[in-house]
């Protein structure tokens, strides 16, 4: 299928970058939220990050006005009939992503593909939900989108190799590098990520360090370019501890229960960097 169209459901953080993305590459975009308000947050934080790129030279005024002319945004998800790929980036709860796929399977044409940019849900969990489970498919990107270069691709039981070739194609068109991953909880990236995110969590948790000693030597020591805490505020604690409960959950196995310090901070609303708190202030 030839895909001129692409849908995204989820204006936010991960929902704009992808939209960016889709749209530089020359695609038409649709971005829906819940309320209009949230997708023109989005729109504008795409706004906002184009008109850096041109007053760093990186594109020019022109190439920004074409960009953001291919974007469409809408809070009616009925506007997903008109696209020929959709990718889901709602926030990380599966009782929510259900009903999306499954609205979405009665709004979208039967040879649309419907995917995915879960962190951990199990795809087949997912694509049960619709009539189409051979075109459901994970389409993870990673934080911040338009400047991380990996797509996980997550094949499901039923997933058809259609289905992969053409995910796989269009993340290499949006310039992206596809790595394939099996259908486990946390797929390949965050069943490593998260609990070494957690582990420090624990660490700070247990008084082995401060949180600036914590991911001080992580990056000094392990040469990693975050550390794990403030790596844990970029992507959202509330997504941190959604996806350690879900692997938690589906491995049955102690060392993936989540640290009550991690559940403690997102209970009291300490997120992250969207909030303005979280292991750090902002």
């Amino acid at each position: 299928m030839e895909i001129n169209t692409f849908g995204v459901i989820g204006a936010g953080q991960m929902g704009n970058g992808i939209a960016q993305v889709a749209a530089t590459a020359g695609l038409n975009v649709i971005m829906s939220d819940i309320k209009i308000d949230y997708a023109e947050k989005g729109l504008a934080n795409i706004t906002k990050i184009l008109g850096k790129n041109v007053d760093k030279g990186k594109i020019s005024a022109d190439d920004k006005d074409a960009i953001l002319g291919r974007i469409k945004i809408t809070a009616d998800l009925k506007h997903m009939a008109d696209a020929d790929f959709v990718v889901e980036a709602a926030t990380e709860n599966e009782t929510l992503k259900f009903k999306i796929f499954k609205d979405l399977d009665a709004i979208c044409r039967p040879g649309v593909i419907l995917s995915t940019n879960t962190s951990s849900i199990p795809i087949g969990r997912i694509a049960a939900q619709t009539g189409r489970p051979d075109k459901v498919i994970g389409m993870h990107f990673m934080n911040p989108v338009p400047v991380m270069k990996l797509v996980e691709v997550i094949r499901g039981l039923a997933t058809s190799d259609e289905t992969y070739q053409t995910t796989w194609d269009l993340s290499l068109q949006f310039g992206k590098t596809p790595a394939l991953a099996n259908d486990f909880p946390g797929f390949i990236a965050n069943r490593i990520l998260l609990p070494m995110i957690n582990e420090a969590v624990f660490a700070l948790y247990h008084s082995v360090g401060t949180r600036e000693d914590i991911d001080t030597v992580m990056r000094l020591g392990m040469n990693h370019p975050m550390g794990p805490l403030a790596l844990a505020d970029l992507i959202g604690l509330d997504t941190c501890l959604a996806i350690m409960e879900t692997l938690y959950n589906g491995f049955k196995d102690s060392k993936y229960r989540p640290c009550p310090l991690l559940r403690k901070y997102v209970e009291a609303g300490w997120l992250g960097r969207k909030t303005g708190r979280g292991f750090y202030e902002y």
